[in-house]
């Protein structure tokens, strides 16, 4: 794979940002700084982890570069049911950034258990 670029859960995380954005900025004024800020963090470090974890080159970096995004991943979406919970904005507000969590999800953990069957892999072959 020539960039990260070329990655699907990359390209899905980079939709996932403005998605986030339209969000925050239905946020209380009150909020945008505290909540918002937080929100906006935690959802350019999924894409920004990907990318720097893939241009490290390096198997094992890589899956720790996508296990710090897998993370910051799960605190999108618990600040999300954060911000409904609290009444700040309406569930239906939050589903097209929720769709892009769940999904970048799944092509995180996919790409993290075959870097990872592919490190193993190698030294379980008879020579």
């Amino acid at each position: 794979m020539a960039s990260y670029r070329d990655l699907i859960v990359w390209q899905r995380a980079m939709e996932m940002v403005p998605a986030v954005y339209l969000v925050v900025r239905r946020l209380p004024p009150s909020e945008r700084y505290a909540l918002g800020n937080q929100l906006c963090r935690a959802a350019i470090s999924v894409a920004a982890n990907i990318a720097e974890g893939q241009a490290r080159q390096h198997g094992k970096e890589f899956v720790h570069a996508l296990s710090i995004a897998r993370g910051s991943l799960a605190e999108v979406d618990t600040l999300l049911l954060i911000a409904v919970s609290l009444g700040y904005v309406a569930e239906a507000e939050v589903r097209h950034a929720q769709t892009l969590v769940l999904s970048t999800r799944q092509l995180l953990q996919r790409l993290i258990q075959r870097l990872r069957r592919d490190l193993i892999a190698p030294r379980h072959r008879p020579s």
